[in-house]
């Protein structure tokens, strides 16, 4: 058997804002793209041509809520 010595004396340093920051970011350009293609990508303001990407998240709109028959 193994044991592991714990220190307790050691203190969590935040991470900063500057680090976290790009990523936060990202992630929110991200989630606002999925929502664009998930919520609003049909008919008068599609980017795309044909019903191919509403018929691939046609599932994920009725689980997030958005109408759309």
């Amino acid at each position: 058997m193994s044991y592991f010595a714990i220190a307790h004396d050691s203190v969590a340093s935040p991470i900063p804002l500057r680090e976290i920051l790009p990523w936060a970011i990202f992630g929110g350009l991200l989630f606002l793209l999925a929502m664009y293609f998930v919520g609003v990508e049909e008919g008068a303001m599609a980017i795309f041509n044909g019903m191919y990407v509403h018929e691939f998240v046609h599932d994920g709109r009725h689980l997030l809520g958005f109408p759309c028959h």
